[in-house]
């Protein structure tokens, strides 16, 4: 069974929709800067990637206090996609209709300051939404509740291979009859005076302050960290089937996927990039094609001394 994309959604430093998004993308736009919304003094990174604030249709001031950051993203890019594709919930068994949207973090910005609360001010002055806003699996919650969503509903957690590991099982559960639609992805808000600390503590930052536009460069040999950013992105999935039954635009398949695991260390890649060789051996017989088939490699470039040469290895 043949799984489609039909529906496309998007929050970044480089636009909060597809088109601008896009356009970004293609003229060259670095969208690091300094971050200036909190005091990075003691940061030995101070730059990152941020996306404008954004408000999903509907939600007034005391809905938006309720959410965190994390949940507003995951709402607005699956709103985007929803409606791209077309899709009436009316016309759909919404139980046949499904959501995977992961976060390796979810709402650090309501536990972070929760906890400030907590140590200042007294148990009693924590938010009572601070659970649930802080909860990774929220973001594919609150969007299932926004969409009336009955499906499948879950979230990915696997760090930087989140938001790709939750298309990929979105689309191993249409291809196993469970699910009819599913919208899939990933979202992250960590830039924080917390999350720049955090990351900063394993030195896995660039230091690069003073040319933010240039701190970020995968595979370079003066490369000395990410550049932290925000944002999410949500896709909508169908069966080739049912997309066309509707009569919908598509705009890609999701063709294969594959997955391993270094079981190395917690934080540094097997140097001999054996792991990620074998998930995309895995990918391609998924797929049923071969490497000389592929047009474009989409890199992880962390731009870190030891992922870059372990990606680098994996390719060969």
């Amino acid at each position: 069974m043949k799984v489609v994309i039909t529906g496309m959604g998007v929050v970044s430093p480089a636009g909060n929709d597809v088109p601008t998004f896009w356009q970004t993308l293609c003229a060259g736009k670095s969208c690091i800067r300094r971050v200036e919304h909190f005091d990075t003094a003691d940061c030995a990174s101070k730059i990152a990637g941020m996306a404008a604030d954004v408000i999903p249709a509907g939600l007034g001031p005391k809905d938006i206090r309720r959410q965190s950051r994390f949940t507003l993203f995951a709402m607005e890019s699956a709103d985007q996609a929803w409606r791209q594709a077309g899709i009436d919930i009316a016309r759909e068994d919404p139980y046949r209709c499904g959501v995977i949207i992961g976060s390796g973090i979810g709402g650090m910005d309501s536990i972070y300051e929760n906890c400030i609360r907590c140590h200042e001010l007294g148990a009693k002055r924590v938010s009572p939404f601070m659970m649930p806003q802080g909860l990774s699996n929220m973001g594919a919650g609150i969007v299932a509740i926004r969409l009336g969503l009955k499906g499948p509903n879950r979230a990915v957690v696997t760090a930087c291979a989140t938001g790709t590991q939750a298309i990929g099982e979105a689309a191993d559960l249409i291809r196993m009859n469970k699910a009819d639609v599913m919208l899939a992805g990933g979202v992250e808000t960590p830039v924080l005076h917390f999350g720049l600390a955090t990351f900063g503590s394993v030195r896995a930052l660039s230091t690069r302050n003073d040319e933010p536009e240039q701190a970020s460069r995968p595979f370079d040999a003066d490369r000395d960290g990410f550049v932290m950013a925000e944002g999410a992105a949500v896709f909508v999935l169908e069966s080739e089937a049912h997309a066309r039954k509707r009569g919908a635009a598509i705009l890609a398949e999701v063709a294969g996927m594959g997955e391993s695991c270094d079981a190395y260390h917690v934080t540094a890649p097997c140097p001999d990039g054996s792991g990620p060789a074998e998930a995309m051996r895995a990918a391609f017989r998924d797929a049923q094609v071969n490497p000389s088939d592929i047009d474009y490699y989409n890199a992880h470039g962390t731009s870190t001394k030891l992922n870059d040469i372990s990606e680098a290895l994996s390719l060969k």
